[in-house]
């Protein structure tokens, strides 16, 4: 839902050539975009930041409190100011975002780049809301921790910035150990999300940069458009950086990072992979299990797509699959070296 007419038209022509979507409904501002939602019912919303009336943040507010497991993909541009405000709605609870029609190319181009980038994240999205998969037992044992974990790997994708907030809101300040996050993101918005974060945790959250020194207490963002890894200088373990060929589709990508962490650490980390489209992190997940990590999946119920911890879990690889609530926690405990 958007307030140019002409977007959504092209919003509108994108989306019916697909067989398998029907749009039941268009709005020109918030306040009616609240209204449609609840008189039509639909499986899926797209939503615009700027509205008259009503803006889009205050349009998905208003959404969340009476739908609040409805998708809704918002609508961005590639700008700070657009990035801000996405970062924001995904932290709210927004499901995923494309990006919005910039107007200076042709019609046709438009549509097939709007199609190309939505009519997947719809169907994922959509896809989520069918029966539960049913997910074998870990096949993995579980190592005897005799110390707590040297660092925190966390993974995640589509919803993977609400979840973040959640998880990292409700991390202890005296962490004694290192965070790093990789999440699916382009640049200027992991450094948006960053700062998002950095302001409801109560650790030091922020975008990595090369040479970063991974610290106890602070979390570090890998950068959009690259990837982060781990290498460790004596004592020291430092974030590197670079724009080598995305894996799984992405840069960054969760498998360079988990991977990168068997010659910083041996292993002695915990892996989390939260919410996320695709199978980024299950190949890193596996070397990483098999040098004695610990593997937390989220669960499918409080997942907005159950693609990447799910593939983990059917795999066998996790430890635990938890509800995103439990996470920090979790996390917490294994970090904390045990009581001697």
């Amino acid at each position: 839902m958007d307030d140019s007419s002409l977007v959504r038209r092209l919003v509108t022509s994108a989306l019916e050539a697909d067989p398998d979507i029907q749009v039941i409904g268009t709005a020109v501002n918030g306040c009616e975009a609240v209204e449609l939602v609840g008189t039509l019912a639909p499986d899926v919303v797209t939503l615009d930041i700027e509205m008259p009336e009503m803006d889009g943040l205050e349009a998905l507010a208003q959404i969340r409190l009476r739908h609040p497991r409805l998708p809704v993909i918002m609508f961005s541009t590639l700008t700070e100011s657009g990035a801000r405000q996405t970062v924001e709605a995904l932290s709210r609870g927004a499901s995923d975002y494309v990006t919005k029609p910039s107007g200076t190319g042709g019609l046709t181009d438009a549509v097939r780049a709007i199609r190309i980038e939505l009519l997947p994240k719809i169907k994922a999205l959509v896809g989520v809301r069918g029966p539960s998969r049913t997910v074998a037992p870990a096949t993995v044992v579980p190592r005897p921790v005799r110390r707590g974990v040297d660092a925190v790997l966390i993974g995640c994708s589509t919803g993977g910035p609400d979840a973040l907030n959640r998880v990292l809101s409700c991390l202890p300040a005296d962490l004694p150990v290192p965070v790093v996050v990789v999440q699916h993101m382009p640049p200027v918005f992991t450094e948006m999300l960053a700062g998002r974060l950095d302001l409801v945790s109560p650790l030091s959250v922020r975008e990595a940069a090369a040479g970063d020194e991974l610290l106890p207490g602070t979390v570090l963002v890998a950068p959009g458009d690259f990837h982060l890894s781990l290498v460790r200088e004596g004592n020291t373990v430092r974030a590197k950086l670079d724009q080598g060929p995305p894996e799984n589709f992405c840069r960054p990508a969760v498998d360079v990072l988990f991977r990168s962490a068997i010659a910083a650490y041996g292993g002695n980390v915990v892996a989390a992979v939260l919410t996320g489209m695709g199978q980024d992190g299950l190949a890193g997940t596996r070397l990483l299990a098999e040098r004695g990590a610990s593997v937390l999946v989220q669960d499918e119920e409080s997942s907005v797509v159950w693609g990447m911890p799910g593939c983990i879990a059917e795999a066998g690889l996790a430890h635990e699959i938890l509800p995103i609530d439990r996470i920090a926690e979790r996390l917490t405990s294994l970090a904390r070296p045990p009581l001697a």
